[in-house]
């Protein structure tokens, strides 16, 4: 098997390019950055352009691809100066991707999110859920790249995750480690409910799911229960043996945030076992392996 990663530079895109080296898979990481500052084989690939991407693909030949290049930065997406880059990287770059894999009878996984939901109630949300109301762009820029795929592909896995973490980039773990240390207290939201997703978790689950046909839409988090971003930061400090206090609060007392967050962020990820795919430790698990990772680098 041959598999095409794209987004190599980001969390998730690394921690699969390692987990496909780590089973023998032969396997090629795609970004725009490319070159030969990665420590796997990679090709610069501009995915919203279209004859690009048709090349990259028809010269490789992978029989799947994994998706996980995305415009990320939920509050820049808001910016005005900032909608059309948005969409010309989550839904026309993810539209080209899906036609250049139908184009060569490849399998598509598709990492989406939780914000394609408008986060409300408590009954967490199951895979199939079609009562899509996203609350930002970058929730709507995702959802229509679901759409781009499910509309050009049978064989595909969208994917949807939340609240990743992972050593490749910036997240909320490292985030609360650094206020942490230099602050007595911390204010954290406490009405936001949600799972965390560990990187090498998820890509471990991500490869299981290409060598398979059990194509569809699925959910992907830690296990570990349901917490708020408070409950989250509480066990970092513990885990990391920081003194410092967290204070919960609102998202409207936090109020900095230019985009809104969804407070329903469960993902009912039973469909995973039903699949067959082993789930995802729990995030204290993964919390404690990821801080452990943190120490030795």
């Amino acid at each position: 098997m041959k598999v095409l990663v794209t987004g190599t530079s980001g969390q998730l895109g690394h921690d699969t390019m390692l987990e496909l080296e780590k089973r023998g898979i032969d396997c090629l990481g795609a970004d725009r950055q490319g070159g030969e500052n990665y420590e796997f084989k990679t090709t610069t690939l501009d995915i919203t352009d279209k004859e690009n991407v048709e090349k990259t693909l028809e010269n490789y030949r992978p029989d799947a691809v994994i998706h996980c290049a995305a415009w990320t930065n939920v509050d820049a997406a808001e910016s005005p100066e900032n909608l059309a880059a948005v969409r010309k990287v989550n839904v026309d770059g993810t539209a080209n991707l899906a036609k250049a894999c139908k184009k060569i009878g490849a399998k598509m996984v598709y990492i989406s999110t939780d914000y394609v939901f408008d986060g409300q109630g408590t009954k967490p949300w199951q895979p199939d859920d079609k009562n899509y109301a996203p609350l930002n762009v970058y929730g709507q820029s995702k959802l229509d790249g679901e759409k781009a795929v499910a509309e050009n592909l049978d064989n595909f896995f969208i994917v949807r995750i939340a609240w990743v973490f992972g050593k490749n980039g910036k997240n909320f773990v490292k985030t609360m480690l650094e206020v942490g240390k230099n602050h007595q207290e911390v204010r954290v939201v406490d009405d936001q409910i949600g799972t965390p997703t560990y990187t090498p978790d998820l890509a471990r689950l991500l490869v299981d799911m290409i060598l398979t046909d059990k194509y569809g839409f699925y959910h992907a988090t830690n296990e570990g229960g349901y917490i708020s971003w408070a409950d989250f930061t509480k066990e970092i400090f513990k885990q990391a043996g920081i003194d410092s206090k967290v204070i919960p609060v609102t998202t409207a007392e936090y109020g900095a945030s230019v985009a809104a967050r969804p407070f329903n962020s469960r993902l009912d990820k039973s469909k995973l076992v039903s699949s067959g795919f082993q789930p995802l430790p729990t995030w204290q698990d993964a919390l404690s392996r990821y801080l452990a990772e943190l120490k030795e680098n």
